[in-house]
């Protein structure tokens, strides 16, 4: 793999309007701004048949061919991590990720991971960028999570993810009686003090999540949300950033809330949930290679259920 390797890909309409650079630094979320500056100076990306300026505004729908250097194998280790396979085809691995799994390898986490599984289950993901992961999930995060197995399939899920036409629907509960859904349009960025926190800041990267009520309970509420963006922990962000964290955020979440009206035993078992209340439990898709829309649902998990279990005995506001 130590060839140059060929890429075709179209341009999302959705990002027309928008700087070339900035929409395949989108579709290429593992090679840097710089790197592809670098690329489009050298020639070595050409544009319906040109080679444009990183500066262009594109129309949506050119054709992309881009030669770059081929991914090194070996740099995570396959190991036998186990997985909860939803679905496996020739092109995409749909993976039900459980609280506690790191998506992939981080500073003081070097193996143990989701993608060290995949590699394990799917060796020649070894030769795709971060072993085919085109989207991850936070550690404690619940849910589903596609993977590629080929690299037509990774640019395929990757233009999904840029043009907004992959369908990822998360259940959260959050802290407060909430009375309606909306939208929170708030741009996401490294904390300036923290930099293991993400925040709201005016210089961030835009960021747009869509709520809508599931169920509301006294002092809490259950929530749709639909990413039309997905930064670094962007749910628990923007829930935090209008007032409503999640329950058991150790890092966004505040104070505890005890529902009213637990006993001494239910306050026992609310007070083990110590992690964000967030699950991933819609994927909608287009299959890469067959053009077949799919989707996928996972169940809540236990220990959620067990919260809103208790919240439910004690009645809803």
């Amino acid at each position: 793999m130590n060839d140059d390797t060929g890429i075709d890909v179209i341009l999302p309409a959705a990002s027309a309007g928008e700087r070339l650079d900035t929409v395949l630094g989108r579709m290429f979320p593992e090679y840097s701004r710089s790197r592809i500056q670098a690329w489009l100076r050298a020639g070595q990306i050409q544009v319906d048949g040109a080679s444009p300026r990183a500066s262009v505004r594109i129309r949506g729908g050119e054709q992309v061919q881009i030669r770059m250097p081929a991914v090194e194998a070996g740099a995570w280790l396959a190991e036998p991590v186990p997985l909860r396979v939803v679905h496996e085809d020739d092109a995409i691995l749909v993976i039900d990720k459980p609280a506690g799994l790191l998506t992939h390898p981080g500073a003081g986490h070097a193996n143990g991971t989701l993608v060290n599984g995949v590699l394990q289950h799917v060796p020649d993901n070894q030769y795709l960028p971060r072993g085919g992961i085109v989207h991850r999930l936070d550690k404690d995060t619940t849910g589903l999570l596609v993977v590629a197995k080929t690299e037509a399939a990774r640019q395929s899920l990757i233009a999904q993810l840029a043009s907004r036409s992959m369908h990822r629907e998360y259940l959260a509960l959050v802290l407060g009686a909430m009375t309606g859904g909306g939208t929170v349009d708030a741009p996401i960025g490294r904390h300036s003090h923290d930099r293991l926190r993400m925040t709201v800041r005016s210089d961030g990267r835009p960021a747009q999540t869509d709520y809508r009520l599931a169920e509301r309970f006294a002092r809490h509420t259950l929530l749709r949300l639909r990413l039309a963006t997905g930064r670094t922990h962007q749910i628990r962000v923007h829930m935090a950033h209008i007032g409503h964290p999640l329950v058991g955020d150790p890092v966004y979440g505040g104070r505890a809330v005890l529902p009213p009206g637990l006993d001494l035993d239910a306050i026992a078992q609310w007070r083990r949930f110590t992690r964000q209340a967030l699950h991933a439990r819609r994927l909608r898709l287009i299959h890469p290679d067959s053009g077949e829309l799919l989707s996928w649902e996972s169940p809540v998990p236990e220990d959620m259920e067990v919260m809103l279990d208790l919240l439910r005995t004690v009645g809803h506001g």
